[in-house]
């Protein structure tokens, strides 16, 4: 199923405005017949945040952003999927076009806005899922007409911790005016403050839900010091790093697109990303565990971030341009390079390259 449909509709999906093609590829997905993801091998098995993951590849927030296909993304062979970006209250995002492909760059820039259904809407889809075996975190972010942002989390937290296994505190979106300063030391202080209250009073009545602060690949060192420095002081469980860049990389061949305003992912942003999360490993000591993020279309990407710090992965851009049998081929390829490298589990590998990584000259 996965093969014929990286075959035959997704260079088809490819043709198409980005947008509907993302719509096409829901309805696609609410449809197909699939079957239940095949058993992964041990090895690839991930112990993080309280949960036991089947495998690292999870998919990005970004694709499900309303919760209408969790379980069908499972089934892709996915070891967890995040949803969202979720904003309490219902918001359009940003007037189209808003979502660029950049082909010749294996990369997307999207300046959606945080388009959402709203909280209510994603916990009702959620809700429905009841029991359902599968990780499935929910991506939060704030309105963009909120006259108090924090609280705008705080009520997300409330609303979805009962249906999520994991809560993202998205800080980190360039597309929203004004959100990345809740990266800044004081801001970020008071917000996770109030964050963690709120998920202890949800812990109340429902089953205490894993924080974890998704940031930005843009931020100086001065400032991941303090980032990472106030994550560990509140005691959040993670971090993602990171979401999309508003830098663009030199040695882009897709000029006139590049110049579009938003985010850019995909692979230009792997080699920014990957020195951003092991500088964040590194001053993380290990008080939690990392997700990495950011260019990720091959096992070797996959690998590599794991061995800058990353105990589990995220993907999105990678699967326009190589379809949904990545998941599976990044699977396989781990699991070669860990019997190349005489590594027993994902784990002995987590890290191993750290500090060789910060060593080397600043990404250009």
């Amino acid at each position: 199923m996965i093969a014929l449909f990286d075959r035959l509709f997704a260079p088809f999906l490819r043709t198409l405005d980005p947008e509907y093609a993302h719509a096409l590829a829901l309805a696609a997905l609410k449809r197909a017949p699939l079957p239940r993801a095949a058993i992964d091998d041990e090895k690839l098995r991930v112990h993080a945040f309280g949960f036991t993951f089947p495998n690292p590849v999870g998919l990005a927030a970004g694709f499900d952003k309303h919760a209408e296909v969790p379980d069908q993304l499972l089934r892709l062979g996915f070891g967890f999927i995040e949803v969202g970006g979720v904003t309490p209250r219902p918001q359009p995002g940003n007037p189209r076009p808003r979502l660029f492909r950049l082909t010749a760059d294996a990369a997307v820039i999207n300046r959606l806005g945080l388009n959402s259904e709203g909280a209510e809407a994603v916990a009702r889809r959620l809700g429905e899922r009841g029991p359902a075996p599968g990780i499935v975190g929910v991506n939060i972010g704030a309105n963009k007409d909120s006259a108090d942002r924090t609280a705008d989390y705080v009520a997300c937290i409330e609303r979805l911790a009962p249906v999520a296994n994991f809560l993202t505190v998205n800080v980190s979106s360039p597309n929203t005016p004004g959100l990345r300063n809740l990266q800044q030391a004081a801001a970020l202080d008071d917000l996770l403050s109030r964050v963690i209250d709120a998920r202890e009073r949800a812990a109340e009545t429902a089953p205490r839900r894993p924080v974890l602060l998704k940031i930005a690949p843009d931020l100086t060192l001065g400032d991941l010091d303090d980032v990472v420095g106030i994550a560990r002081r509140h005691g959040i469980d993670g971090m993602i790093v990171g979401n999309t860049t508003i830098g663009r990389p030199p040695g882009l061949r897709e000029n006139a697109t590049a110049k579009e305003q938003g985010g850019l992912s995909g692979r230009p942003l792997f080699a920014l990303s990957t020195r951003m999360l092991a500088e964040s490993y590194v001053r993380a000591e290990g008080a939690f565990p990392l997700i990495g993020a950011g260019g990720i279309d091959s096992g070797a990407a996959a690998f590599a971030k794991i061995m800058a710090g990353a105990s589990l992965i995220q993907l999105y851009t990678g699967l326009i341009f190589r379809g949904v049998g990545l998941v599976g081929a990044i699977k396989r390829d781990l699991i070669d390079m860990l019997r190349v490298g005489r590594f027993d589990t994902l784990a002995d590998v987590v890290g191993h390259d750290a500090a060789e990584v910060t060593a080397q000259p600043w990404p250009g």
